[in-house]
């Protein structure tokens, strides 16, 4: 139609270094993770969970018994409106929440929906968040969770954000706009984040524990009370702390963790290298 602008695409990565550039590849793979998950049947709707974004060999089979318990829960009616996916900076830091800019996001498996009315709701909240591809470029902590959306979520819409910091000046900005936008849609936060990444193996299984149990309780306070730039329990401390409280005041009161794995169980040529711990966690709320 004459006037009416082009969507504007927005990409993954492509080069096949996260995950399978093939579109059969990938989805096959995807799937197969999906379907080998096991979880427990479970009453309530998801609000917040947590998955890894490792490369989909290493975390994949972990990151799919997130998405299994997601599929599940909107196949029994419960799925979202909008999928808020929250990654961080693995690079140099930037000010803020930098939301993807675009129409649609593009992986090899095809065109994923951006929810544009819900980004331009959430910049509407608060300077800090704003809509810039830029910090996008290279980043894959938030766009690793993609293709397991479009497999688990097909055809609901996303917000993909980057924290450019984990301070409360960043999080509490955010976890206001969603709390507000909650108010308008049913959301569903979706969390990135890995665990402890250390030589031993011992040391990577023991403080996994740990976290998780805080993770489970939903004590974000002790979780953020153990995180330093030195000695970081989880990476993604940023994201994790607005899932919390936003699961917190949605009415969640513990989080179920439906699997944990580091890469010494499944690699253990990386004992004394890197391991790396990877966990599933999803947060239910009872709907009125």
């Amino acid at each position: 139609m004459q006037g009416q602008s082009s969507p504007v695409v927005c990409r993954t990565h492509g080069d096949g270094r996260w995950f399978p550039a093939d579109r059969m590849a990938l989805h096959d793979m995807v799937e197969g993770f999906l379907d080998q998950a096991d979880v427990p049947a479970a009453r309530g709707r998801i609000v917040a969970a947590v998955a890894p974004h490792a490369g989909f060999i290493y975390s994949g089979g972990v990151a799919g018994h997130t998405f299994r318990a997601l599929r599940d829960n909107a196949r029994a009616g419960l799925g979202p409106d909008a999928v808020i996916v929250l990654g961080f900076t693995h690079r140099e830091h930037f000010p803020g929440i930098a939301l993807l800019d675009g129409d649609v996001i593009q992986s090899p498996l095809g065109p994923a929906g951006l929810d544009r009315a819900a980004a331009q709701f959430l910049v509407e909240q608060n300077p800090r968040i704003y809509e810039d591809s830029a910090p996008h470029v290279g980043e894959h902590s938030a766009e690793n969770e993609i293709p397991f959306l479009q497999v688990a979520l097909p055809g609901t819409p996303l917000v993909v954000a980057l924290m450019g910091d984990h301070g409360e000046r960043v999080v509490a900005p955010l976890l206001n706009a969603l709390q507000s936008l909650a108010q308008e849609r049913r959301l569903l936060i979706v969390a990135s984040s890995d665990m402890l990444h250390n030589p031993d193996y011992d040391t990577v299984s023991r403080t996994d524990r740990a976290t998780l149990s805080l993770l489970e309780a939903l004590d974000l306070d002790a979780l953020r009370s153990t995180w330093a730039p030195s000695h970081q329990p989880v990476c993604g401390i940023g994201p994790l702390s607005v899932a919390l409280s936003f699961a917190r005041t949605q009415g969640a009161q513990r989080g179920t963790v439906l699997c944990y794995r580091n890469s010494g169980d499944d690699h253990p040529d990386s004992r004394g290298d890197c391991v790396v711990g990877y966990s599933s966690i999803t947060y239910r709320v009872r709907d009125a």
